[in-house]
Formats: C-alpha cells, structure tokens, sequence
C-alpha cells in the first residue's frame, strides 16, 4: 500500500474567509438592526420634545404635530407609521400652569425581513419617547 500525502498548502486561507464571511454577516445584520433602532428612538425622543416645546408656547396642536413630523424626517424615521398623542392634566389643556405630555411612538422593523414574514416572525421593534411641557404659568390668554 502507498500512502498518498496530500498537502494542506493554501487551505487556511480557504478556512479563514470562509469563517471571516460567516461570523461577519451576522454582525452586519445585527449592527444595521441596533442602528435603526437608534435612529428612530433618537427621532420620537426629538419629536416629542419639540412637540411639546411647540404647543405649550402657541396652544397649536396642528403646529406642534408638524414639528414632531419635521423632528422624525431629520432622523430619516418614517412618519406614517407614527403616533402622536397629547395629554393634559386640566381641562381645558392648553391654560397657565397646565402640564401637557406628549407621546410619541413608532415601529422599527428589522432590516430585511419581507413583508409576508414581517407579522409571522414579530419582526417589528416598539419604539416610543414622551416629554413633559407646562403651560407658562404667568401666560396670558
């Protein structure tokens, strides 16, 4: 019998891409997620703030839910899928004095998924921020 010796020359390298490549796509995916994720949660915390700010200085709320709009648009967030919601600790809301909170939320969905697997795999991430105004109280109506 004769042995055949077959030479490894060459073979790490093969070796190295290929486990390279495989743990450097997960990696990817999940740096992308996490960065969506930010981005949206830097962009409701924004809109909310600004909405606030916006509605305890005017009473506006039309003006207000247009700057939440123009906050998630700077962080590149989609806003159809967007909540806004006020609430006032008096009635009427907007008098001297009255807190308003305002709430916004969002849904990031994860990079990827189609949208036939979107509902089935829960590939949806809540995201929401709220921010706490009050009415200047020496405000004159």
């Amino acid at each position: 019998m004769s042995s055949v010796r077959r030479s490894d020359r060459g073979s790490a390298i093969v070796e190295f891409h290929f486990l390279g490549i495989l743990l450097l796509v997960p990696l990817v995916y999940i740096l992308l997620a996490v960065l969506d994720v930010q981005r949206t949660s830097y962009g409701v915390t924004q809109a909310a703030r600004e909405a606030g700010r916006i509605y305890v200085a005017t009473g506006d709320e039309t003006a207000a839910r247009l700057a939440a709009r123009v906050a998630l648009q700077d962080q590149g967030v989609e806003v159809s899928g967007v909540d806004i919601r006020f609430e006032c600790s008096t009635s009427p809301c907007y008098q001297p004095g009255a807190e308003v909170t305002v709430i916004v939320g969002s849904v990031v969905r994860l990079p990827f998924v189609p949208d036939v697997l979107a509902g089935a795999v829960n590939a949806q991430i809540p995201v929401g921020a709220s921010h706490v105004s009050v009415v200047d109280r020496y405000r004159a109506l």
